[in-house]
């Protein structure tokens, strides 16, 4: 049995495994070929605390269309709600489901549910980390650019952000340049930031971290960004706009900088427009993938299934 929490235990090789497998999926269903049975007879909880659109749209399309029975609840159908334990929540529904998935606020409620679960625990968003996005995210990158390797992200924004941190953690296994602008008091995770590193020792990636946005997109071949305030923050939204806008919105005159005319701009969304970014970067038909990076969290969603449930089969 395996989880997946974070990437930090999935080597390198894995990770593209996933990004490979992605694409396989997604070409089967544009043949028209929906219908696999990687998950046959499997029902898979999906427990959601936060709100969600492409994390619980994906995933239960992919689980249906991958031959298993998803059952979804919010945190406060369940007994969760009423003072139940994660610790015997997560004994009582592995003993029903195959799998949980569960998206959250707080990593550490993940990391307790793992440790008394039976079954693989997902992670579909926590506080911490992202990693269904990073996958999918990387496939997009594939996609789009034809490599990984040796690519230049540029992240403008929340050196803090669970995206971000996952980004870190994958694209360093794999070898990818990643440039960081933000303000100082949002720099990245130091635990997070310390692991990139280490890891990238091994692959050959670069992690910089700026307070220009400027600098950071001049050489990239990628602007990625996600929202100033996240769910969980929004107490902080006054103090973060303040500090974020207008410096580190990605606009069409920060996007003119770059050096690439054949970047491409991505975001994991919800977008805040008019905050982050503007509505002519997300609507920018030739280099915005905003859309295409939603729709690959399905297929990236079947890869990651099929990896963690389906015996690793990858044909």
């Amino acid at each position: 049995m395996r989880h997946f929490l974070t990437l930090t235990d999935f080597t390198s090789e894995e990770i593209l495994r996933l990004v490979e497998l992605s694409a396989k999926f997604k070409s089967k269903r544009k043949m028209g070929n929906r219908v696999d049975h990687m998950l046959k007879d499997k029902s898979i909880a999906l427990i959601f605390q936060k709100p969600s659109t492409r994390t619980r749209a994906s995933l239960s399309v992919a689980i249906k269309e991958l031959g298993g029975f998803p059952v979804t609840f919010n945190w406060n159908e369940l007994q969760l709600g009423r003072g139940e334990s994660i610790a015997d929540t997560a004994r009582v529904l592995s003993r029903y489901f195959d799998a949980i998935i569960a998206r959250v606020y707080s990593h550490n409620d993940l990391l307790e549910m793992a440790r008394y679960s039976s079954v693989p625990v997902l992670n579909a968003l926590s506080d911490m980390f992202h990693p269904m996005q990073a996958i999918s995210d990387l496939f997009t990158i594939k996609e789009k650019l034809g490599r990984i390797k040796g690519i230049k992200l540029a992240f403008i924004g929340d050196g803090t952000s669970n995206v971000l941190n996952s980004l870190l953690i994958a694209g360093s296994k794999v070898g990818m340049h990643i440039v960081i602008a933000c303000p100082k008091e949002y720099s990245p995770r130091s635990n997070v930031l310390s692991l990139a590193r280490s890891f990238a020792q091994n692959s050959g990636a670069i992690i910089e971290i700026t307070e220009d946005p400027v600098k950071a997109v001049r050489t990239a071949d990628i602007i990625y960004t996600d929202v100033f305030v996240s769910m969980g923050f929004e107490a902080e939204r006054e103090k973060r706009l303040k500090v974020f806008y207008p410096k580190y919105s990605v606009t069409k005159a920060l996007l003119e900088k770059c050096e690439k005319k054949d970047y491409i701009f991505m975001h994991c969304l919800p977008a805040h427009r008019g905050e982050e970014v503007e509505d002519e970067v997300m609507d920018d038909i030739k280099h915005s993938v905003v859309f295409d990076q939603a729709e690959n969290r399905l297929h990236s969603s079947k890869a990651i299934l099929t990896y963690v449930l389906g015996d690793r089969v990858w044909d």
